[in-house]
Formats: structure tokens, C-alpha cells, sequence
């Protein structure tokens, strides 16, 4: 229905006198506008980096699938060419939205594209709260460092319950931390060597700061790796655990109290408050069981490359793409990127 609005757009354009054409453009432009204003819903498809691309016959599957369950869809509003396409749509949920969207675009075998659905009003978020470990960084950073004890593997073992809500997360932490008493306290040196940050992560953090938005790193690994990765990415603050060292070693103690699941959201309540902020302004990002009460309590929660405990409590996911992905989900174009 909006295309034939464009269609008569470009028509008059074309065809009326010129003393008419101009006020019957205007109107009908008007009428768009308001046609756009009561699109109370937006559907983000987005390609990682590399090979895969959205093409126009996708987008149109889209669109095609969603008008079959009733919405009325906008035109294609392209964020990156190839890369990033909304849809806005109203007269559906947003969750019907991307499980048709999912069909569509699955029509012939699986493709790595990822869709996120949510509210057009408030879309870019003023507060940012991120998980560290296997989110903001490749990997999990006490995984790592068990690896200079010779014990990576039976830790990696215990992490993977904990994050996988199988494990209480303050068991979990106290559990493998005690295992690494005695280490000496040169590996955190070594280990912070081995971090890698995740594809688009200063993207994601620098972007959203130059457009206002209080950026935070909580994480349920140690201030050791979570301060210099504040630095490093440029969050405004970060949050972590606090390992014992008593004379260069480590004690296999973390000191409390201990930052797990709860304390990730009394952080985004409270810093959401000391901001004056509604928790529709916010945003969250993690992967794993700990995170999962910050993903609820978030305007939006995203779980990111996650294990399906989050990904099923969380409003939005990423499975395929790099962190700016949560950028597009929030409505930026490529060429408001700071990389």
C-alpha cells in the first residue's frame, strides 16, 4: 500500500500541470510521513561481515511474509548496502514478525543473517551495559588464565555449567578460582597478552558515546582484565570480581562480595537511576545464564552469540553477526560508524 504512494509520488511528478503538481506532492508526501509515524514496530535484518549479503529478492520474501500474517509494512530503508535493511511494520507482534522473517529468508536452507524486531519509538539507547567474557572479548578470561596452572580444560568444563545455568554462578567462581591458588601473579600479565576484543566492539562503544549514550563493562571475571578493557574499548565504567594475592600469588580466594547474576542488574538499575534514565533507554548485551536478568530488565537485551538459556530470555539475538550489529538494531547507518 505505501509503495502505490511512491508510485503516485513519482507520477505526479511526471504528469501534473505544474501550477497542481507541487500541493498534491506535498500532500501525499505528508501522508506518507504520517503512514510512517504509525509504524510502531521495526524489523532489522542484518549480514555478517564477509560473503553473505541481503538481497533485494530477501527483503521482498520479508516483506511478502509479514503482509501475509496481516501487518502493513514501510518500504525497505537500507542502513548499509548489501549489509543492513530495515523493515517498519505494524499489526503484528514482534516476535510473530521474526519468526516469519526467519521462514522467509530460510526458504531454501539456512542462512546467516540475523533479525532483531522492536519498537521504532526510543530505538537508539542512552545507556549501554555490556558483559566482558566471550562478548566484549573472544574468550572466557579465567578460562585462560587456568591454562598457565595446566588446568584450562577442567575450568573451561565448570565455566560452561555456570554459563550455561547449570551451576550456580557464585559456586561456579569460588569452585575454580580455589583451583588456582598459589599461581603466580605474572599469568594475569600473560593472560590479558591472549585477550582479544570481538569484531566491532569499539565500534558498538564509541559510536553510541558520540551520540550521548553512558556506556558500562560489568562482568562476573576480575578488575584485572575488566579496567584494561574499559580502556581499551573506552567504556566509561567497568565492574568486576576481585581476585586475592597475598605476596605475588594468587590465594584461590575472590573477594566479597561477589559479583554474579543480581549484581549485573542492581548495576543497570542503579546506574539507569543515578542517570535519570528509563530502563526503555537502555541496552544490555551478554551470553550466558548470569546475564540473563540484565538481558529481561533491559528497554532492549540482547544475547549475543549465546548459549540458549540467554538466548531464550533475551529480547533480541545475534548469532551470526559482530557487535555492530547492535548498532543497526538501534538504527544507525554505516556512515554514522566511528571504527
Amino acid at each position: 500500500m505505501v509503495d502505490g504512494y511512491f508510485s503516485a509520488i513519482s507520477n505526479a511528478k511526471d504528469d501534473l500541470p505544474l501550477a497542481v503538481g507541487p500541493a498534491i506532492i506535498n500532500a501525499l508526501e505528508f501522508f506518507i510521513d504520517t503512514a510512517f509515524d504509525n509504524m510502531d514496530l521495526v524489523l532489522t535484518i542484518i549480514a555478517p561481515p564477509g560473503r553473505t549479503q541481503i538481497s533485494d529478492a530477501i527483503v521482498q520474501r520479508v516483506r511478502g511474509a509479514l503482509s501475509h500474517l496481516g501487518a502493513e509494512t514501510a518500504p525497505p530503508d537500507w542502513l548499509a548496502p548489501s549489509k543492513a535493511c530495515d523493515i517498519a511494520f505494524s499489526g503484528l507482534a514482534a516476535q510473530q514478525a521474526v519468526a516469519s522473517a526467519r521462514t522467509a529468508i530460510d526458504e531454501k536452507g539456512p542462512v546467516a543473517i540475523d533479525i532483531i524486531a522492536g519498537k521504532t519509538a526510543g530505538r537508539r539507547k542512552k545507556m549501554l551495559i555490556a558483559d566482558m567474557d566471550s562478548t566484549i572479548v573472544t574468550s572466557e578470561t579465567l578460562d585462560e588464565l587456568a591454562d598457565f596452572a595446566g588446568l584450562k580444560d577442567k575450568i573451561a568444563k565448570i565455566t560452561q555449567r555456570a554459563m550455561q545455568g547449570e551451576m550456580g554462578f557464585e559456586e561456579a567462581v569460588r569452585a575454580r578460582v580455589s583451583m588456582l591458588k598459589g599461581l603466580d601473579e605474572g599469568a594475569l600479565e600473560k593472560t590479558m597478552k591472549r585477550v582479544k576484543l570481538t569484531n566491532g566492539a569499539k565500534t558498538l562503544v564509541q559510536t553510541m558515546k558520540a551520540n550521548g549514550a553512558h556506556t558500562i563493562l560489568v562482568s562476573g571475571g576480575f578488575t584485572y582484565f575488566t579496567d584494561k578493557v574499559r580502556d581499551e574499548v573506552g567504556f566509561d565504567k567497568s565492574y568486576g570480581n576481585k581476585l586475592g594475592i597475598k605476596n605475588g600469588k594468587l590465594t584461590g580466594e575472590v573477594m566479597e562480595p561477589i559479583l554474579g547474576k543480581d549484581a549485573k542488574l542492581k548495576v543497570l538499575l542503579e546506574s539507569a537511576a543515578k542517570k535519570k534514565l528509563s530502563l526503555s533507554d537502555t541496552v544490555s548485551i551478554g551470553d550466558g545464564a548470569n546475564d540473563v536478568p540484565m538481558l529481561g530488565a533491559a528497554g532492549s537485551g540482547i544475547a549475543f552469540h549465546a548459549h540458549p538459556i540467554a538466548a531464550d530470555n533475551a529480547s533480541g539475538r545475534i548469532d551470526h553477526s559482530d557487535l555492530s550489529a547492535v548498532l543497526f538494531a538501534q538504527g544507525y547507518r554505516i556512515e554514522e560508524f566511528i571504527i
